[in-house]
């Protein structure tokens, strides 16, 4: 696949994220509906029309899209904040590398719910996880999650702002600890989940063995990450 220029990926982004936008919604409307039965087999019919459509050239399982930029960790089919991914919620995020924090703001909707009404608990340490690695690579501190502890404090309602943030306490050589928090948008003094991870970063030579099959640099999991 030939790199793009940096003009050519926002025009292929920007596609990429009404795109995105468009299947979320989909998506969405395809979790809640209760159509007649004719209407789900024309639905049907025009979905995979629409998948042979996006089917025509595709990406090997490693490769990595053209709109990403790996050395910096900007993905854009993240599951969690990816603007081209339909299953995304998406989570906005702000860095703020100089004090190791990170502010996300998401509403999670139906295709993501557990119980009935309530955000999947896979799906908010999920959330919590994205903000404990980011807030350490936001500082230059990359790193794969080694451990995740979630304490699940009260349930976590569909349809309802929250505010995810992400701190990191500590580095030793290539570990970093990290500790997030999960609250409604409109009560935070609440804490709904909170977490805490220990993030190993990468050395050079090991980064490159994991990530041999995507054929790029990855930059964004060692321990000289750039802000995402």
């Amino acid at each position: 696949m030939p790199e793009l220029t940096p003009e050519e990926r926002a025009t292929r982004r920007d596609a990429v994220g009404e795109l995105g936008a468009a299947l979320r919604e989909l998506v969405d409307a395809a979790v809640r509906t209760e159509v007649p039965l004719d209407r789900l087999a024309e639905a049907t019919t025009a979905a995979r029309e629409l998948t042979a459509l996006l089917a025509e050239d595709l990406r090997e399982v490693h490769e990595i899209a053209s709109v990403d930029d790996p050395d910096s960790g900007q993905r854009w089919y993240s599951p969690v904040y990816g603007p081209g991914s339909p299953v995304a919620p998406p989570m906005i995020v702000e860095d703020f590398p100089d004090d190791g924090r990170c502010v996300g703001h998401v509403t999670v909707g139906k295709k993501l719910e557990g119980p009935p009404g309530l955000v999947h608990g896979g799906v908010v340490a999920t959330l919590l996880d994205h903000v404990l690695a980011r807030s350490a690579r936001g500082a230059g501190h990359g790193g794969l999650t080694a451990t995740l502890s979630v304490t699940y404090r009260r349930p976590v309602h569909l349809g309802v702002p929250l505010v995810v943030t992400g701190q990191l306490l500590s580095v030793e050589g290539r570990r970093a600890t990290a500790t997030a928090r999960l609250v409604a948008e409109d009560d935070p003094g609440t804490t709904l989940a909170e977490g805490e991870a220990l993030l190993i970063a990468l050395r050079a030579e090991r980064a490159s063995e994991v990530f041999a099959k995507t054929g790029r640099a990855v930059g964004a999991w060692t321990s000289k990450a750039a802000r995402s």
